[in-house]
């Protein structure tokens, strides 16, 4: 405070979530993604900086609360495959004691995948995070799925049960059924620092889509994946970016599922775009490229739109006003699902099975030849 200076007391390529002092007020206790930035571990350094002693071991996410003479640690963890549960542990070394088990025993019963984490190289030479599932050779078909995770900055390549779960399970059910899925932690995401957060900066629609295209060529020469059978799907910024990669990217996806999607930034949250893409009035060239409604001549491939009407994030606006455009340019090959009681997310079981329902009905009739 007196003199200005700052001292690094975290130095080091990882990112630091929420550091608390001490009741002592000697030691930082914080949750780093040291390891790597598909986990995350909770610490103990001094107050000054100096050595991080780490508290837990188990291989995932460790969300950390200590009882109030910090003595016990209280753990909020899962992994890949084992949604979350709680677990204590003495504060220090030892084993954490599991204290929940939540599962039903149909759920327990199936064998969850682990989803492979790996990485590919897109265009600029940046190295992508993805997770990858791949199928039997006795059931694979050779058509791909992307699936393009939702908030744009949020983070789905990781070790831990993901917010994206019933994306997990369908995509557990897409490989059952021959599938080779990629789920890509694009530019924009988090989890990785500054620089891959701002990358979509005035330009949503630029390195976030094209590291998707990578990803689909990654796939073609790694995994044998036909180039005919690639379809892309997402909600909510993810819905967005399934909009722009029909429109803009028909020789790479054959089909695309845009659920709940932006289609024009301008009508978006304020507060939400304008760090992205400043303000209309004064960007009109970032808000142009980056939204959907003015590069709709550009479908080929087969799409599949779905918004619940009484949605308050994206409104159903949004997508009314894309359907007229699709009217109007006279294509043919797509639908709109419409869900008359859903917001954003939605509630009803029912909705969930109907949209999971069409959009597989989508892959496999478009991919596949199926009925």
């Amino acid at each position: 405070v007196d003199n200005g200076e700052k001292k690094d007391l975290t130095p080091g390529d990882y990112e630091v979530f929420d550091p608390e002092l001490s009741n002592n007020k000697k030691y930082w206790y914080l949750t780093t993604s040291k390891e790597g930035p598909d986990v995350r571990h909770f610490y103990k350094m001094p107050v000054m900086g100096g050595k991080m002693e780490k508290l837990t071991n188990m291989t995932g996410n460790n969300q950390v609360y200590l009882s109030p003479d910090e003595k016990y640690m209280a753990i909020y963890y899962s992994y890949s495959n084992k949604p979350w549960e709680l677990y204590l542990k003495k504060t220090g070394k030892g084993e954490a004691k599991q204290l929940t088990s939540g599962q039903s025993e149909a759920f327990s019963n199936y064998d969850w995948r682990i989803p492979k984490l790996i990485e590919f190289e897109a265009k600029d030479g940046a190295m992508v995070p993805a997770r990858l599932y791949t199928p039997s050779e006795e059931t694979k078909n050779n058509a791909a799925v992307v699936f393009v995770h939702g908030a744009g900055y949020l983070q789905n390549v990781h070790q831990w049960w993901s917010s994206y779960f019933r994306e997990y399970m369908f995509h557990n059910l897409l490989t059952d059924l021959g599938y080779t899925v990629i789920d890509i932690d694009y530019r924009g995401s988090a989890g990785y620092g500054r620089d891959w957060r701002t990358g979509i900066y005035r330009h949503m629609g630029g390195k976030d889509l094209s590291d998707q295209v990578d990803g689909a060529k990654y796939l073609i020469k790694n995994h044998d994946i036909n180039p005919d059978k690639i379809g892309i799907y997402g909600g909510s910024y993810g819905g967005f970016i399934t909009l722009m990669a029909m429109f803009t990217e028909p020789d790479t996806f054959t089909a695309g599922a845009a659920l709940r999607s932006v289609t024009d930034w301008a009508h978006y949250n304020h507060g939400y775009t304008s760090n992205i893409l400043n303000e209309p009035i004064n960007d009109p060239i970032a808000y142009r490229r980056s939204s959907p409604i003015y590069f709709a001549e550009g479908l080929e491939g087969d799409l599949l739109i779905a918004h619940g009407m009484v949605d308050v994030n994206v409104h159903f606006q949004d997508v009314v006003r894309l359907t007229q455009r699709l009217i109007e340019l006279g294509k043919n090959n797509w639908e709109l699902a419409v869900y008359p009681v859903e917001d954003h997310s939605f509630v009803e079981p029912s909705s969930w099975t109907d949209e999971y329902k069409r959009i597989l009905k989508l892959f496999n009739e478009s991919l596949l030849n199926k009925e």
